[in-house]
């Protein structure tokens, strides 16, 4: 059943990169980076059985890359009034078909790494490293600050897959993850206060109190 699960997974995890690549509304772009940092959550506890450490990560990714991230993503959106990604670099469609050549020129760079003999016809890395590089699309093609950000978040979750294969190795590596969901966090946060003041000159509160009736 975990050969089987770890055979399916890769797949959904790129389907939902490309989902992304493609897509112009926002929310939806958000659900779905949302769900496939659900997805990747269950990594460590397919690879390495469910142990403590393992339990540990898959409940912290969950947690921030399933849950409170995305909310907070969907927060910024309604300040900010945000529904759609109107302009793209390169447009959707040609993204798309960049993050397709992406993703297959990373399953044939991964058959030549000197990979550990049980990781060799895995599907662990390659997908990796296509999510990664639609994460890196996402970053370069978009203009809005907040689909940026979302890539990021795709780039993290390619990165994530990398530590969750190591995690036993290296398990600061995984750990230092969790530092980078943070600076997603104030990304988002800075994004927000940016167009406050944008809108209103300023950041201070303290006319709010000579307000009347």
């Amino acid at each position: 059943m975990t050969e089987q699960l770890l055979q399916l997974l890769p797949f959904a995890v790129i389907l939902l990169g490309f989902y992304v690549l493609a897509s112009q509304r926002l929310r939806a772009c958000v659900e779905a980076v949302a769900l496939q940092g659900a997805l990747i959550s269950c990594y460590p506890l397919l690879l390495h059985g469910f142990e403590g450490q393992a339990l540990m990560l898959s409940g912290g990714a969950l947690l921030l890359k399933g849950i409170v991230i995305p909310l907070m993503l969907l927060r910024a959106m309604r300040k900010l009034q945000i529904e759609r990604e109107i302009e793209s670099l390169i447009g959707f469609i040609p993204t798309l078909v960049v993050g397709v050549v992406v993703a297959a020129g990373a399953f044939l760079f991964a058959d030549t790494l000197p990979l550990a003999l049980e990781h060799h016809h895995s599907l662990v890395v390659p997908t990796a490293l296509a999510t990664m590089g639609c994460g890196f699309l996402l970053i370069i093609t978009r203009r809005k600050a907040l689909t940026q950000v979302l890539g990021y978040l795709v780039l993290e979750n390619g990165i994530y897959i990398f530590g969750a294969l190591i995690s036993k190795v290296l398990p600061a590596m995984v750990e230092a993850g969790v530092l980078l969901d943070l600076l997603v966090a104030v990304f988002i946060m800075g994004i927000v206060l940016h167009q406050i003041k944008r809108e209103f000159s300023t950041l201070d509160t303290q006319p709010l109190t000579e307000l009347k009736e």
